[in-house]
């Protein structure tokens, strides 16, 4: 089996060299052929839990790449029960964020599971894991015990901090890495003497850390797939190590903070709801609608092109914040309160709809603040196909079908569609994520060749789920 793991690579004209995958294509319920995407024939071995890489494996795998993830038998990954639960006890989000992988239970701290985990990664293109670094080293599961029986293995490795450096051990928290990486520190009220951050800093309701690392390694794990193919066509081994850590990524997002405090020694602090040193961009309040009087409302105005700007302040009927005074960027950060002042004063006597239609008719960007229900429900997402509605077939009892007759096949789950959007690749979720285990028989009989009496064995001892 070692011998026999490298197979042949073709080549076409929406996706990258690949191996031909012995795993079958779709599950029985996926009707959606992905053949025309531009990873079909990339196997990926999903390592890891919770968000940062399952994340990465779940946009590789929206764009045609079989991924099949390991999870620890009976439980499986933490986020099966995170936050709100559906009717069968399993959370929404675990079905949004598994789609289109295969779910494998094998207990990686038992020598037979890590045996078994070590098998699919020979025939596999690519290793995703976000444990702390060391730990599939301590199982004899790393670069180096796998390059040598698969010479064109990527590990895509996501972690707090990265593989090396003084900080690579500590445990690796998005929300910590948030912190750290300086983000936290530029999101939140301003002191008005100082700038500096006053009070604690206010964080976006998501871990975006954890996605922004799963973005930076799918990007990165892309990349590796490319450099691949260059190194094998000189005769190279193709395999090489992705390198991702939240804590970078983080800083990535930074703009020009890091130059502007070199060159100009300047500690760029929080700014409320505005950003520092481009006006007029804010979000302003409106008038409650009378549709919900007791909701707050509020708009986002982006005028800080000059034209733009002067259309704003022509709409506002304010003709003394126009001149020489306003003309560029620069001399409007300098009068910053009077112009926000005055676009607030306008806003707070109209609602959030009126603010959006006057002030489109002059062509100035806006928009209102928007709610889930509002993007559901939104025109323009749905004519962008932007919310997905995703079948869940019944198989948990947890659901049942006497207290709701249109559970008894199953029910749909609506999910925002990966993007981009590629031309000439149909995209689209093909499956929910699985149940716990649900691809076990397929994947360790059918790709493995385990035969049936110890397939058996290992279900009786626990190194795969029952």
């Amino acid at each position: 089996m070692l011998a026999g793991a490298r197979a042949s690579r073709s080549t076409g004209t929406c996706r990258l060299p690949h191996r031909t995958s012995n795993f079958s294509t779709q599950p029985p319920h996926a009707n959606v052929a992905h053949t025309n995407l531009p990873l079909s024939g990339i196997r990926v071995l999903e390592l890891g839990q919770v968000i940062a890489g399952p994340f990465c494996g779940q946009l590789l795998g929206h764009y045609g790449a079989e991924v099949v993830k390991v999870e620890p038998p009976n439980v499986g990954d933490p986020l099966r029960v995170w936050r709100e639960l559906d009717v069968d006890g399993v959370s929404p989000w675990w079905r949004s964020i598994a789609r289109n992988k295969k779910s494998v239970t094998i207990d990686m701290r038992k020598e037979e599971g890590r045996r078994l985990v070590k098998l699919l990664a020979i025939k596999s293109d690519v290793i995703l894991e976000n444990f702390k670094p060391g730990t599939l080293e301590k199982w004899n599961l790393g670069p180096a015990d796998l390059r040598p029986l698969n010479t064109s293995l990527i590990f895509t490795r996501v972690s707090g901090y990265g593989q090396t450096g003084p900080w690579a051990s500590r445990p690796g928290y998005a929300s910590v890495c948030e912190a750290e990486s300086g983000f936290r520190y530029i999101n939140g009220t301003p002191d008005p003497q100082t700038g500096a951050l006053s009070g604690p800093p206010t964080r976006p309701n998501i871990s975006l850390g954890d996605s922004v690392a799963g973005l930076h390694a799918a990007f990165g794990t892309v990349l590796a797939l490319m450099s691949r193919r260059n190194r094998e066509s000189q005769g190279l081994p193709g395999g090489q190590t992705v390198d991702v850590s939240i804590f970078e990524s983080m800083i990535n997002l930074m703009e020009g903070i890091i130059p502007e405090y070199d060159r100009k020694g300047k500690i760029r602090g929080p700014s409320g709801s505005s950003v520092t040193g481009i006006v007029p961009t804010n979000a302003y309040p409106c008038r409650p609608s009378p549709s919900t009087p007791s909701a707050p409302a509020y708009v986002v105005i982006g005028a800080n092109a000059d034209s733009i700007y002067v259309r704003l302040m022509t709409a506002l009927e304010r003709p003394d914040l126009i001149g020489p005074d306003f003309a560029q960027n620069h001399h409007r950060v300098a009068r910053q309160k009077e112009i926000e002042d005055a676009i607030s004063a306008w806003t707070r006597t109209r609602t959030a709809e009126e603010v959006e239609e006057m002030l489109r008719a002059v062509g100035v960007p806006v928009g209102r603040v928007l709610n889930v229900k509002d993007i559901v429900e939104n025109e323009h997402t749905n004519a962008r196909g932007l919310v997905e509605e995703v079948w869940v077939p019944r198989s948990h009892p947890g659901a049942d079908p006497e207290k709701d007759e249109s559970l008894a096949s199953g029910w749909n789950v609506k999910m925002s569609k990966v993007v981009p959007v590629l031309e000439g690749c149909d995209a689209k979720t093909r499956w929910a994520g699985p149940e716990l285990g649900q691809h076990n028989r397929e994947v360790l009989i059918g790709e493995l060749g385990l035969a049936e009496d110890e397939f058996a064995r290992l279900r009786e001892e626990g190194v795969i789920g029952k």
